[in-house]
């Protein structure tokens, strides 16, 4: 397995569009940033944190997301996600993330991904998808 290691840290932003809403995710009735999209971006940062000490072959996929979305975001208006590694235990990465718009924090947690072979893990799901 590569070198990810406490400390990388990733980053990913984005501008808030109608489609990135609640009101357009059913994820609820407003006009504004919607928690699913706020933890994409979160997962976004943290892919990008640990991705170029990944050995080739090798992705990760999420497994735990326990964030808390702390104020409402409108369209229009820019996201920032910043992504910590704070722990690896074998393939499990655990990372800190917190989120931003041009105003004030939105978004804090703590997130997890596994590293696992790329191509075992497309024959399985391949493999799962047959009838």
């Amino acid at each position: 397995m590569g070198q990810v290691t406490p400390g990388l840290v990733g980053e990913s932003s984005q501008t808030v569009t109608f489609e990135l809403t609640a009101a357009a995710n059913d994820s609820g009735l407003v006009p504004a940033y919607a928690t699913p999209a706020m933890v994409n971006l979160m997962e976004n940062a943290s892919i990008a944190a640990m991705k170029k000490q990944m050995d080739p072959g090798q992705t990760s996929v999420g497994i735990e997301v326990n964030v808390k979305h702390l104020a409402a975001t409108p369209v229009g208006m820019h996201a920032r996600a910043r992504s910590e590694v704070v722990a690896v235990d074998g393939r499990r990465i655990s990372f800190k993330v917190e989120a931003w718009d041009d105003k004030e924090k939105i978004g804090e947690g703590t997130h997890s991904r596994a590293i696992v072979d790329d191509s075992r893990f497309r024959e399985r799901l391949s493999q799962k998808a047959k009838p």
